[in-house]
């Protein structure tokens, strides 16, 4: 509890809502939490659409480009296991809006590196900018939704993600196929939305109930299991140590977080390889009618609405079973990334197959985040979500720079997609341990 939090309470002591106020007031967090995440992705996913000018600007390697995007994701890595914890500190509200600034302002330092090391160095730092965002968000969520709407919530707030990156997308092909602006303003323009969404969350934003100075009907009671990991967690004291120990000693956290780790693997995969393919020649020579950066557009799109899917399904049609959604998703997602790779695909045919494979890959996101408070209760859901986030991009930036590397010696461009079909094989074998 922050010291916010305490005062609230100790002074005015929080006043009960009736069920349909307290509803309200809880969408207007988890909306605010959306609103902000909406525009997060336009400062770290538009790396791909820059990789071409950056290649021919400043002689670049694909090896060295896929190795400055996994620097990204390890920095983002770190700052997830360091800001997760700071999250349930300080609270979620003013992490999440430091996070907008911060990565705004370092996506405009990294716009004008000039060779490999400055941009290394900007955009290293942007991922820890980055990393203040989805843990502190996630917190606020945590504290105002109930266990049985957790998949629902998580699946509206990864939806909002999924979002993120179509806007991503889009923002950053005006930027290079419609405005015909050099691969620097990708880091100068699309991260001004991010601006406004930090500051409004900020202002609209509040971090618990106790904060807001309600206190939440008796329907959003804790589940026995929080009640007991929370009870643990207080034993333990509130120090950062010790919420570090009650979150690493849960063994479903360490398979949470590996499966989690080769289902973002699989994800950055396509999401940065993905605009780099329909750049190639293969598809710059077919006759397709379209610029082929917009039929790429297909992949974040299925990945915002299969989020919303699985989020829904996780509570609804397996009774709020996290790892049941996770491995259906992951098995079906290898599929369609072979579907992508081995069949003779038209356009059309591309674009729905596109759209299925984002929708499979990205959907269980959803419920990895809710799995998270699940099994470690809501005082210590920023340290969780943080802890499995960080195992993520681990695995992601390992991957980003085996893909570069691949790409470089083979000049295949295509073989991204077997190898996301081997993620999302390895994923669904390691949530089968999870059982929750």
């Amino acid at each position: 509890m922050s010291n916010s939090e305490k005062l609230v309470s100790v002074t005015d002591g929080p006043q009960p809502l009736a069920e349909k106020e307290y509803t309200r007031l809880k969408w207007r967090m988890l909306l605010a939490a959306m609103f902000c995440y909406f525009f997060f992705y336009t400062g770290r996913q538009t790396f791909g659409f820059a990789i071409p000018g950056i290649e021919e600007d400043l002689g670049l390697s694909k090896a060295t480009l896929g190795a400055i995007s996994g620097i990204l994701l390890w920095s983002y890595a770190a700052g997830q296991m360091i800001n997760g914890n700071l999250a349930d500190k300080w609270g979620g509200r003013r992490m999440m809006a430091a996070g907008a600034i911060l990565s705004t302002i370092l996506n405009w330092f990294t716009s004008f590196s000039t060779g490999a090391n400055s941009l290394a160095l900007g955009w290293g730092l942007n991922g820890y900018a980055q990393s203040l965002g989805w843990p502190s968000g996630g917190r606020v969520i945590s504290n105002w939704w109930s266990h049985k709407e957790r998949g629902r919530s998580f699946g509206f707030y990864t939806f909002a993600a999924g979002m993120a990156s179509v806007l991503a997308y889009v923002t950053s092909t005006i930027v290079v196929d419609t405005l015909d602006l050099d691969w620097q303003w990708i880091f100068r323009a699309p991260v001004l939305l991010m601006l406004v969404g930090g500051v409004t969350f900020y202002l609209v934003a509040r971090d618990s109930p106790a904060q807001a100075g309600v206190r939440p009907p008796a329907s959003h009671a804790q589940t026995a299991e929080e009640e007991a990991a929370d009870l643990a967690a207080a034993g333990d004291g509130e120090g950062s140590w010790q919420r570090y120990k009650a979150v690493l000693r849960n063994p479903k956290i360490w398979s949470a977080g590996i499966a989690l780790g080769f289902q973002n693997s699989a994800r950055y995969g396509l999401l940065i390889w993905v605009p780099v393919y329909f750049l190639g020649d293969n598809w710059k020579k077919a006759d397709t009618g379209i610029n082929p950066l917009w039929i790429s557009v297909a992949l974040p799109i299925g990945m915002a609405v299969g989020a919303l899917v699985n989020g829904q399904i996780s509570d609804r049609l397996f009774g709020c079973r996290r790892d049941r959604p996770i491995i259906l998703f992951m098995v079906i997602g290898a599929v369609m990334a072979m579907t992508m790779y081995a069949a003779p695909l038209s356009t059309t045919t591309g674009i729905v197959v596109l759209f299925l494979t984002g929708f499979f890959v990205y959907g269980p996101q959803s419920s990895f985040w809710a799995l998270c408070p699940d099994i470690a209760g809501k005082r210590l859901a920023g340290t969780a979500t943080g802890a499995v986030n960080c195992f993520a991009y681990l695995l992601a930036g390992v991957a980003e720079i085996l893909i570069g590397a691949l790409m470089d010696s083979t000049g295949n461009t295509a073989l991204v997609f077997p190898i996301v079909a081997g993620a999302c094989a390895c994923s669904a074998l390691v949530a089968l341990t999870i059982r929750r």
